[in-house]
């Protein structure tokens, strides 16, 4: 939509939702909750990780250690919620912890080669279910759609820091 279009058209589908649900905001939320619950149940069954195991897992990646915090930053959670999950996956020997040598207070968490297996698996798993999402769709569809969507993160970005200014 430019910025001088008018308002849009609603469909008789959309318009007998409630004003709310209507909106784009909510009916992403829908969409994301729906791939989460899709993606948990497959997780959980190929790699028998929750939900917030396979975030953690799918994060460390195959990059170097990174102490809780930066991991706690990179997904969006607390440390102590972290801590938990990194416990249970420490003990299934997916997550090795060492001591940062350069500050011994700072723990660092990096992938085992179990945890790199699993991790492949969360990835070759998360494209066939792109793939599967985006079917239908032309390569200049996909492009512009994910142009839409990072330019509306970063104006969501922005709407969140003057949000936090305000409170």
């Amino acid at each position: 939509m430019t910025e001088d279009a008018g308002p849009v058209a609603l469909t008789d589908d959309v318009a007998e939702l409630a004003p709310i649900t209507a909106m784009l905001s909510s009916r992403l939320m829908v969409l994301a909750n729906l791939l989460k619950r899709g993606a948990i149940i497959r997780y959980k069954r190929l790699v028998g990780l929750s939900s917030v195991e396979f975030g953690l897992v799918a994060s460390l990646g195959r990059r170097p250690p990174m102490s809780v915090a930066r991991l706690a930053d990179a997904v969006g959670m607390d440390k102590g919620q972290i801590s938990r999950a990194l416990a249970g996956l420490v003990s299934r020997k997916l997550v090795a912890r060492s001591g940062n040598p350069r500050d011994n207070r700072e723990v660092l968490v990096c992938l085992t080669r179990a945890g790199l297996a699993a991790h492949d698996a969360i990835v070759a798993g998360a494209q066939e279910r792109m793939e599967r999402l985006l079917e239908g769709l032309s390569e200049r569809e996909v492009a512009m759609l994910l142009d839409h969507i990072d330019r509306l993160t970063v104006k969501a970005e922005a709407m969140l820091a003057a949000e936090r200014e305000l409170d």
